[in-house]
């Protein structure tokens, strides 16, 4: 990108399961495809959900109390808070994640385009509720009053994810795109670098290791590490800060 005498206004974070894995939360998939001790498709789908909604409720149910009951935000999710009080421009936080870490920092705009672990939603009404209790076959939806009408408010494999229109207008108009803890593998979330470059934005990739060259600049390290300092050198004149 050009050296311009502006800041960096307009900023785009994508994160994703490695910044919430520093506050404990298991990344999405581990060995073998498994994810805690479930094949996605057994847990992670329209159809696994019509074939057995016990199951994928009960694996959603544990990893919503493993939410509520031990994860805190930590330095990465902190920062990204206090940088959006402190900075005068746009601020768009996208996140792949399902928790409520950036909220509980203290994001006030987050884009959760996979969903929300602690937000049901009635098959009947589409109505979208706040929920930290299990879901059973015998829960009943408040607001149709029917039971087995609820299911968790993510997206599956094969559903197409939330906010799609505002993150393309943010990309198309962002000065830095940041990913943060993502591998980048899995779409649409993997071609918003190429979106946001495409429109002359700088790109940045900070994750353990790099996974893309589609990158401007890549720093490897933990996010609660260096997202702070990143942040604070965004909030220098952009002409230094993209150097």
């Amino acid at each position: 990108m050009g050296v311009s005498n502006q800041r960096a206004t307009n900023i785009v974070v994508l994160t994703g399961a490695g910044i919430s894995a520093e506050s404990g939360l298991k990344t999405f998939r581990g060995d073998g495809g498994l994810w805690e001790g479930e094949r996605i498709e057994d847990v992670c789908t329209p159809e696994a959900f019509a074939r057995d909604p016990v199951r994928v409720n009960r694996f959603y149910n544990e990893r919503r109390r493993q939410l509520l009951k031990s994860a805190k935000p930590n330095p990465a999710h902190m920062a990204l808070a206090d940088f959006e009080r402190r900075h005068s421009g746009q601020l768009t936080l996208i996140t792949q994640n399902v928790d409520n870490l950036h909220e509980q920092a203290g994001s006030s705009h987050v884009m959760h385009m996979h969903g929300e672990l602690l937000k049901a939603r009635c098959l009947s009404t589409l109505t979208i509720l706040p929920w930290h209790d299990d879901i059973t076959a015998d829960t009943p939806c408040p607001c149709c009053h029917q039971v087995g009408r609820l299911r968790p408010h993510i997206v599956w494999f094969g559903e197409i994810p939330f906010y799609m229109f505002d993150i393309d207008d943010a990309l198309a108009s962002c000065d830095v795109f940041i990913a943060v803890g993502t591998s980048g593998t899995v779409c649409p979330a993997a071609g918003f670098v190429e979106q946001a470059a495409s429109h002359g934005a700088h790109t940045i990739e900070l994750n353990l290791e790099a996974t893309s060259a589609r990158f401007d600049e890549h720093i490897e390290g933990l996010a609660s590490v260096e997202l702070p300092k990143l942040l604070n050198r965004l909030a220098e004149p952009f002409a230094q800060a993209v150097q």
